[in-house]
């Protein structure tokens, strides 16, 4: 089974797409997804209102999702740590203990190979257009990780 955790700043808007996507594109019984946010702003809340629309007009439901802050368990806990972000990164790098730990850490769309934008935009601030976006992006790069991780 492998271990898949996706993390952006607040785990309300990307984190959970990422979570969502990624999960429908692979087999449950070979993968785990989660998602969590490096603040602590947000937990047990339910993802952005949204996140949960753009979501769901694109046929996925994440509403059953719960935010959590990361927790350096994570490292023990996860395979792969796909971060959002260069903030995202820095903030769950600075908590790895080991070289094993730092080396889980992946910006998605650089693993993903796609190389503009190097970030996911945090859309919180935006309309429902800005989130649509960062679902695309998003769906793009997990369809290039769930077909590396399949063959």
């Amino acid at each position: 089974m492998t271990r898949i955790l996706m993390v952006c700043l607040g785990n309300i808007c990307r984190s959970p797409l990422a979570h969502g996507i990624l999960e429908s594109k692979l087999p449950a019984d070979k993968f785990t997804i989660d998602s969590a946010g490096t603040g602590n702003y947000h937990i047990g809340k339910l993802p952005d209102h949204r996140s949960i629309a753009t979501a769901k007009s694109n046929g996925l439901d994440i509403s059953n999702q719960r935010c959590r802050q990361f927790e350096r368990s994570d490292f023990d806990n996860f395979d792969i740590i796909y971060v959002m972000d260069h903030s995202n990164y820095e903030n769950v790098v600075n908590l790895a203990q080991t070289s094993e730990d730092k080396n889980k850490v992946k910006l998605i769309l650089q693993d993903a190979g796609l190389t503009m934008p190097t970030e996911v935009p945090d859309p919180y601030w935006g309309d429902s257009e800005d989130f649509e976006k960062v679902y695309t992006l998003l769906d793009n790069a997990c369809e290039k990780i769930a077909q590396r991780l399949t063959n």
